[in-house]
């Protein structure tokens, strides 16, 4: 299997590797990481952290600023060596076989890494070139990608004519043009318009049909359950939840059922009837109009309607809702997903 890379380095300049064949099977996961730390003198970035990605997918890792993450990336894509634990990228360790992990990954920072002196289509057909794509092959695949973050109009413009947000594009498209196996996105999408984030969306599920597999560091709780098909909050170093979009909606607060009585008057009522009945949580939503039920599973909605209709209550109208994810990390982490904590990911970029 032919495998591809370009990712920064620790002075933020794109560094690229030649393609190499390997051979024998793939492994189950993609990304295997087991107790990893990493100190800043005596502050603790990483604190044993333990992270699994499925080949295949998208695991969002998700933490409010400072909490590990980008140091995380910079550790699984060799960028800085951890101070204990071990993890494997591509089936290869990130000790002991950096050179060859390298060839598996790409990885798009917080900062664009592009040479501004070249042109957009420049910037890619070089990249192309030193991965080893044809010279008909990299102008294809640099003017597919162009085409598809919107930047073809820009394309023979030296990039430091472009604004930030076109920067940011142009470094996306680098890091995923030769087609890596595995794709590091480091909040890949701050400060872009809302159509722009769409077409990276795009992208990063185009990559995964094809085999790809993704770790995606985002503050846009949007963008995480747009994407992800895993999820992983650290804060302070620490993994403190693991699990799907759906599991931790599930795990931090259920469903809650919304009933609309057909007469207002009845709310306070219904209230009285379900906690007789042994139902708990039943309560009136702060506004008056609706009845509030936190309900398990479809068993126990049925049965919360079975007794309203059984003592003739008349209902107007019925919902269920999830909690955002938004509300899933604050009940987690106990802070919203901007909040800034420590600097340590800032003093290390």
């Amino acid at each position: 299997m032919t495998t591809t890379t370009a990712a920064p380095n620790d002075q933020g300049h794109r560094f690229t590797l030649r393609t190499t064949a390997q051979v024998g099977a793939e492994p189950a996961n993609a990304v295997e990481a087991r107790g990893i730390v990493k100190h800043y003198g005596a502050t603790k970035a990483l604190d044993g952290v333990d992270l699994t990605v499925r080949q295949g997918t998208v695991l969002g890792v998700l933490g409010p600023n400072g909490a590990g993450k980008t140091t995380l990336i910079r550790v699984l894509s060799t960028l800085i060596r951890p101070d204990a634990g071990s993890a494997t990228v591509g089936g290869y360790d990130v000790l002991r076989q950096p050179k060859q992990l390298r060839r598996t990954i790409g990885l798009t920072g917080q900062y664009a890494s592009v040479d501004e002196y070249l042109s957009g289509s420049e910037n890619l057909y070089l990249i192309g070139r030193l991965l080893d794509l044809s010279r008909r092959d990299a102008k294809a695949r640099a003017v597919e990608l162009l085409e598809r973050f919107s930047l073809t109009e820009a394309a023979g413009r030296p990039a430091k004519t472009y604004s930030g947000g076109m920067r940011r594009r142009l470094d996306l498209a680098a890091s995923m043009i030769g087609r890596p196996r595995v794709l590091y996105l480091d909040e890949p999408t701050t400060g872009l318009d809302p159509r722009t984030r769409n077409e990276v969306w795009e992208e990063v599920r185009r990559m995964v049909a094809e085999g790809s597999t993704v770790l995606l560091t985002t503050q846009y709780m949007e963008e995480a359950e747009q994407l992800a098909t895993d999820l992983t909050v650290i804060d302070r170093g620490r993994v403190i939840a693991n699990g799907t979009v759906d599991g931790l909606k599930r795990e931090v607060g259920g469903r809650t059922l919304r009933v609309r009585p057909a007469r207002p008057g009845e709310l306070a009522e219904m209230v009285r009837c379900l906690t007789d009945a042994g139902v708990l949580g039943a309560t009136a939503t702060p506004d008056g109009e609706l009845l509030s039920v936190p309900i398990g599973g479809d068993e126990q909605l049925t049965a919360v309607i079975g007794v309203l209709g059984g003592r003739g209550f008349g209902i107007a109208g019925i919902d269920t809702v999830v909690p955002s994810l938004d509300e899933v990390f604050l009940a987690i982490t106990g802070k919203t997903s901007t909040d800034s904590t420590a600097v340590i990911e800032e003093t290390q970029r």
